[in-house]
């Protein structure tokens, strides 16, 4: 019985027609005309013959041939066919590559701009997944670890973003889901990097919210002496409670100054709907002293350098520093807090009203869709009654 050897191998040189050199077992090599030299295993199954590629000398050795011949015989004796094995675990190789972290991330966030979801969620989330797919886009979901996801959000965390970083595993966590949602995983590994990550201390936005000092700070924006403009914004922030963003980025076609009501649209908002704000007498007041100073262009606040940019979003902060508020006593975003505070202490409204006043979205989805029409009319009577408040409070 012929044995090869590496030196046998070396020695072998071409001819005019393929030919075979035995090993033992079934492992032969085939010389082919070419000089290519191809490793094979024949092998009986059910009392057929078949055949099996093994390699191409010399990247797969004499010695790896006879060890993939030796695994390809076990399957043999235990009525598997190699040839049928090889078969499907390309198929599922083929299939893993077709689920790598980066597509369902894709497929998933597809999935949410079809629902609608507002674009600043959009936004951030293909952010996190860029973030993400750096390490692990290329890797099969299914083979993805906890301490393959740890890689990006370790770095992320080392620039000092460690509420970033923990967000980033929130949206790791639901590209998992979704996965596991088709059946393409088992589990969702970024559950067991909650301890992980350095646990970011929430810093509640500074806010004033005793009533006396509230009037003082009433008075105080009324003697503001900087821009007549950024004196209006903060008196309708004060007013209307909403988010500083949408007050700045607030464009003129946003407000039915007949039916007393801002819609603020879908984009800017943290909302996946659009918000409706019932404006108090006060407010349309305000609007109409800011209709002659920006009336003429699209935007409400626009910037002193350019009529197409909307104000610096720290304008108003800036503002309440020159009146002497330092940021550790009264923010900008505060006015929400000063408006939730008051409100709610003062046991005249229902607390929905207040929240849905706040354009805050409700977790539970069937309450979400039954509260969403609802206390509107208790919301025009808050509106007013915080104005008047508000006006109360300045006299204190």
């Amino acid at each position: 019985m012929t044995i090869l050897s590496d030196a046998k191998i070396r020695a072998l040189k071409p001819k005019a027609k393929p030919f075979k050199r035995a090993d033992f077992d079934g492992l032969y090599l085939l010389v082919n005309p070419s000089g290519s030299k191809l490793w094979r295993f024949k092998y009986r199954l059910h009392g057929k013959e078949k055949l099996l590629a093994l390699g191409k000398y010399p990247d797969v050795t004499l010695a790896q041939a006879r060890k993939r011949r030796d695994e390809a015989r076990g399957c043999v004796a235990s009525g598997v066919d190699p040839s049928a094995q090889r078969k499907e675990q390309q198929i599922n190789e083929a299939a893993l590559q077709n689920d790598t972290f980066a597509l369902l991330a894709a497929e998933l966030l597809d999935k949410k701009r079809k629902e609608g979801r507002a674009e600043a969620t959009l936004v951030k989330t293909e952010w996190f997944h860029r973030l993400l797919n750096a390490d692990i886009g290329h890797m099969p979901i299914s083979r993805v670890t906890a301490q393959d996801i740890l890689v990006p959000l370790r770095k992320v965390e080392k620039k000092g973003n460690h509420e970033s970083a923990k967000r980033m595993r929130s949206a790791a966590g639901a590209v998992f889901r979704y996965a596991i949602a088709l059946g393409k995983v088992d589990n969702d590994p970024t559950f067991g990097l909650k301890d992980a990550l350095i646990q970011h201390k929430v810093t509640h936005r500074a806010a004033i919210t005793d009533p006396k000092e509230v009037g003082a700070l009433m008075r105080a924006i009324d003697d503001f002496s900087g821009q007549r403009a950024t004196r209006f914004a903060l008196q309708l922030l004060s007013i209307t409670a909403v988010r500083p963003g949408e007050l700045r980025l607030a464009s003129w076609d946003e407000f039915d100054e007949a039916g007393a009501t801002w819609t603020i649209p879908l984009e800017p908002t943290k909302m996946r709907r659009e918000h409706v704000v019932p404006l108090p007498h006060q407010a349309l007041g305000i609007l109409a002293h800011l209709k002659e100073l920006t009336g003429w262009g699209k935007l409400v606040f626009p910037s002193i350098r350019s009529a197409q940019r909307s104000m610096s979003d720290n304008t108003l902060n800036a503002a309440l520093r020159r009146m002497g508020y330092g940021k550790e006593e009264m923010t900008a975003h505060g006015f929400r807090a000063v408006f939730s505070t008051l409100a709610n202490e003062s046991g005249l409204w229902h607390p929905d009203a207040i929240e849905r006043a706040l354009a805050h979205l409700e977790k539970n989805e069937i309450r979400r869709a039954y509260a969403r029409g609802q206390h509107w009319e208790e919301r025009v009577k808050l509106a007013q009654w915080w104005a008047d408040k508000l006006e109360d409070l300045r006299q204190d």
